[in-house]
């Protein structure tokens, strides 16, 4: 989710003036447009005479009112404005926030594209510059980290000639769909050697590539009508880890870490309950299949620890697995503003999850695996003003 969301979002998003290709926000009181039917107008975003998303304008539950999560704003400006700015690592007393860095990932209209056929290339290109200015007008430029989009339908080369720019713009990796050959129709397979080209431009800038929740991927469970608006949002995200224990397995098995063996991926929301599981299975078919006589040479496993990331934000069977999944591939994150995130509680969440973890781990797992991976030159920067948890959590009030 976007930091300031009228920032990025202005009244022109009202009227495009490119067409109805350009993602923009319309009114509407067809009750098939909304999640929960509404007796008056409210605003959805469209791509092509089509809507995106049925809940809201911005995904962003957890800093409305309803204490369940469950509303997301039906007009934009009337909900609140999302102003989540890095802080200092040491905060004041009573502050609610206590972000040293924010890593955006796109929302899902532009990252998924499901209905972004015939959007112009100038609409992807927009988003560096866009994403550029937000950083610039960050109290610490360094700590807000942004991550490309791409034109995924304009050509492998001006898909690489963008990667490149933003990344001189100041975008430390990208969001690149699962199986893009599912979501756009003439892409090719993930695994064909037409995406090499892009990987081995992320490998050469040291950029990760960043997959944000699902990827894109369609392996959800249809919506059942009979659910409460409480029970669907539950329902949700308990299945959805599942879809990252889909690919991660394709990932490795590609070639293509083997390939490139400097690049990193990142999945944002995945939990860790599910990764050893992964990891046995596929140390185990590659042992039992001879693989390493098939082009993937190196262990399931080490690949994983050599080059994919994780995260987690409120569960702890996967940290009392952490060392088995590797300490250093796994991130913290609150997921805000989505409905899982333990905002305004993380700090409690923090404390629970990471309870007996000496204090070496804590660091690692909480900022430094996060700050080496996506911006290494951050991280010597950043180990040097935290001397300890303690003095990002002290006098953290509500916390974030």
């Amino acid at each position: 989710m976007l930091n300031r969301t009228k920032m990025l979002l202005p009244a022109a998003c009202r009227k495009p003036n490119g067409g109805d290709a350009i993602p923009h926000l319309q009114e509407t009181t067809d009750k098939a447009h909304m999640a929960i039917a509404m007796d008056h107008p409210v605003e959805r975003w469209m791509i092509n005479g089509q809507v995106v998303g049925n809940r809201g304008v911005v995904n962003c539950p957890t800093v409305m009112s309803d204490p369940m999560r469950k509303y997301f704003p039906a007009v934009l400006g009337r909900g609140p404005e999302l102003r989540l700015r890095p802080h200092r690592p040491a905060i004041s007393p009573g502050s609610r926030t206590a972000l040293m860095a924010r890593c955006s990932f796109l929302t899902t209209r532009y990252r998924v594209g499901r209905s972004s056929r015939g959007m112009p290339t100038s609409n992807w290109i927009a988003y560096a510059p866009t994403m550029t200015r937000l950083r610039s007008g960050a109290k610490s430029v360094i700590r807000y980290v942004p991550l490309a989009v791409i034109p995924y339908m304009s050509g492998i080369e001006v898909t690489v000639a963008e990667v490149q720019r933003a990344v001189k713009k100041g975008h430390r990796g990208i969001v690149m769909l699962v199986e893009p050959s599912q979501n756009l129709e003439g892409l090719k397979h993930f695994n064909d050697p037409y995406w090499d080209p892009l990987w081995a431009t992320c490998q050469d800038l040291n950029v990760p590539v960043h997959w944000h929740a699902g990827g894109g991927l369609r392996l959800t469970m249809p919506r059942w009508s009979g659910y409460t608006r409480n029970q669907e949002q539950a329902m949700g995200p308990s299945g959805g880890f599942s879809v990252q224990a889909q690919f991660i397995p394709n990932l490795i098995f590609s070639g293509v870490l083997d390939r490139y063996p400097r690049s990193k991926w990142v999945c944002a929301e995945t939990g860790l309950g599910w990764v050893n599981y992964i990891l046995e299975g596929c140390d185990h078919e590659w042992e039992r299949r001879h693989l390493w006589t098939e082009g993937i040479v190196t262990r399931p496993s080490e690949l994983f620890r050599r080059q994919i990331y994780v995260d987690f934000w409120y569960e702890s069977a996967g940290i009392q697995q952490r060392h088995n999944i590797g300490i250093e591939n796994i991130m913290w994150e609150s997921d805000y503003p989505h409905s899982t995130s333990t905002y305004p509680e993380s700090w409690q969440f923090v404390n629970r999850t990471l309870a007996g973890v000496p204090e070496d781990e804590k660091k690692q797992l909480l900022y430094g695996n996060a700050m080496r991976v996506i911006w290494p030159v951050m991280y010597g920067g950043m180990r040097r003003q935290v001397t300890s948890i303690g003095s990002l959590s002290s006098g953290r009030g509500s916390g974030q």
